[in-house]
């Protein structure tokens, strides 16, 4: 298992991509809710991604226009990335940009809490 995190540089960016091109990838995104008590809720929710087979210089032109410094595996999904992206695998398609609203939709209801409420 390989494990990509942010790759904060333009050059680490385009070499996360280069390895990423037609692979199918993990991404795993995860929530933690502590009551006042101390009990914890916690989920994690995998996402697999298949990207596409990518040419070097559209890296180089998605990486230029889109920045995804800050973002895990050097794709910001949200943005320019699902052009590289040829299939998406959830049960939760929020938990690819980085908090699965489902499961703290589905944790704040057992506590008690009505998301749709103020």
């Amino acid at each position: 298992m390989v494990t990509l995190g942010k790759p904060l540089t333009v050059a680490r960016a385009i070499e996360q991509l280069t390895t990423l091109s037609g692979q199918s990838v993990d991404f795993l995104s995860a929530i933690c809710v502590i009551e006042p008590g101390g009990r914890i809720h916690s989920h994690v929710e995998p996402t697999t991604v298949t990207f596409r087979a990518l040419e070097i210089d559209e890296i180089e032109q998605y990486v230029a226009l889109d920045q995804p410094l800050d973002c895990a595996g050097g794709i910001r999904s949200e943005g320019l990335g699902f052009h590289l992206i040829e299939q998406v695998e959830s049960k939760d398609p929020s938990a690819l940009i980085g908090l699965p609203l489902i499961a703290l939709s589905k944790i704040l209801r057992s506590l008690g809490i009505n998301p749709l409420n103020n």
